[in-house]
């Protein structure tokens, strides 16, 4: 009797709940649907007609003062001018930028007018001499 060999690990392989499934066990990346070889087709001419371009600008004899290249444009106004993406405003940001911000402030105000306010009392019971008035401290 011959024993079969053990399945791959790839047919063992279910997805996690948890964990995103890889890209080169996602069925979406296999699709050879004609609309998506069509898209990609298309992405390809004009990522292939900006690189002709960029290139044509870049070894031309007399350059222009200044080669503008697109997806360094795109790239740099996604870093400097479009941050909303990358951080929104909830109640909970607010929350701890009030805490980050006046938290410290705040505690700093306390343990000084506590430090003082004791320091007074004590002054006054006689259990402390007042120190004599000083410009540095």
């Amino acid at each position: 009797m011959a024993w079969a060999p053990p399945p791959s690990a790839a047919k063992l392989y279910r997805p996690n709940a948890y964990v995103s499934l890889p890209a080169e066990l996602d069925p979406a990346t296999h699709d050879t649907s004609p609309e998506k070889l069509r898209a990609e087709a298309e992405r390809l001419a004009i990522r292939s007609r900006l690189k002709r371009q960029y290139l044509l600008q870049l070894n031309d004899p007399s350059p222009p003062a200044v080669i503008e290249n697109p997806a360094l444009i795109r790239w740099a106004y996604a870093k400097s001018q479009n941050v909303y993406p990358t951080f929104r405003p909830t109640p909970r940001t607010s929350f701890l930028g009030a805490v980050y911000g006046l938290g410290p402030l705040l505690f700093w105000i306390f343990v000084l007018k506590a430090d003082r306010d004791r320091q007074g009392k004590r002054i006054q019971e006689g259990k402390l001499k007042q120190p004599p008035l000083s410009v540095f401290f």
